[in-house]
């Protein structure tokens, strides 16, 4: 295949998705760019998805069909990626929808751009009950990162990179890591992975993924995807990333996130300051951490802070009050939330 038309490699675990396989095998087959193929992996369905695949496999020699060696979505990806040949690699939810543009634009951009970018698309969430106001902002703000392509200044807050909606050349994934860590969330650990080797996400500007949401969605239910999981690895990448140990390190809230941030510090031996502006929480101890006033961060020399604080309002006041100190987000405080 001529570079000017490369290969795209899509890879697709699946599991009991057959009631939405066929919309999302259209959505595929629609493709305006047809320099693909498909590398659907069957991660232990008892549904109709097999066979289902199994058909569309008959009609379309592009498509491979094959069985996960293991069990989850990392080894699935794992066999998709080595029995994949492409020289672009991109990724699919077996319940969602490609729009017709998606391979064509994310490939042409990076034929433009070459290695060391990332191509990403607007997405939008459909679901037959409608869209709760959750997901109404996470869209909002997702599609606001990938505008711009700043995806990465928010890293902490939030998985900024959707699994079903990039593409990458084969090369930078492999350099990355591709999908060899046993670390979930896969998708968000990938994420920092492209973020820690510096590659650069490229602006989108349409919609190319339409995303469905409904109660059996893995997302919803693998305990994989738990909150814990999400603060682990934010915590793991940021001592290995942006943590500065130079400089004394400040916790802000102590709410459930903040109580486990500051167990998974002290697991790692990070020393830091644990403070916040609940007056019934201040000068009390929580292992072993004396809470203390946010103010007296002002006395703290060249601090980085992670800030656990969910509140829109609070978050606003605190981001103000560090700036105020002459302090730059994603340099001396991340928001992990």
């Amino acid at each position: 295949m001529p570079l000017k038309q490369p290969l795209v490699s899509i890879l697709m675990p699946f599991r009991n998705t057959g009631h939405f396989l066929g919309e999302c095998l259209d959505s595929i087959g629609r493709q305006s760019y047809p320099h693909w193929e498909l590398l659907a992996v069957n991660d232990h369905s008892s549904d109709s998805s097999r066979a289902l695949l199994e058909a569309a496999a008959r009609n379309d020699p592009r498509i491979l069909v094959q069985d996960n060696p293991g069990s989850g979505i990392i080894p699935a990806l794992r066999k998709a990626y080595a029995s994949s040949s492409g020289q672009l690699i991109t990724r699919m939810d077996s319940d969602d929808r490609m729009a017709p543009e998606r391979l064509g634009t994310m490939s042409r951009q990076l034929l433009e751009s070459g290695n060391g970018h990332i191509a990403l698309g607007l997405v939008r969430y459909f679901s037959d009950r409608g869209i709760s106001d959750g997901y109404a902002r996470y869209e909002a703000w997702i599609n606001g990162l990938s505008r711009t392509g700043s995806n990465f200044t928010e890293i902490y807050k939030e998985c900024v990179i959707p699994s079903p909606c990039w593409m990458a050349w084969r090369e930078d994934l492999d350099a990355c890591g591709a999908f060899r860590p046993d670390r979930y969330p896969e998708d968000y650990d990938l994420t920092f992975r492209f973020y820690e080797a510096g590659v650069n996400c490229l602006p989108a500007s349409e919609v190319l993924l339409h995303w469905r949401d409904y109660d059996a969605r893995t997302s919803r239910n693998s305990e994989h995807y738990a909150q814990n999981y999400f603060l682990d690895i934010k915590v793991h990448y940021f001592l290995k990333i942006d943590r500065d140990r130079s400089r004394p390190l400040v916790l802000w809230g102590a709410g459930f996130k903040g109580k486990k941030i500051a167990r998974l510090l002290q697991e790692a031996g990070e020393p830091f300051t644990w403070v916040c502006d609940n007056p019934r929480k201040i000068g009390k101890r929580i292992y072993g951490v004396m809470l203390r006033d946010f103010r007296g961060i002002s006395g703290v020399e060249s601090p980085q802070s992670i800030i656990t604080v969910a509140n829109d309002q609070a978050q606003k006041e605190i981001r103000e009050f560090l700036e105020s100190l002459g302090h730059q987000s994603a340099r001396d405080y991340f928001f992990f939330c």
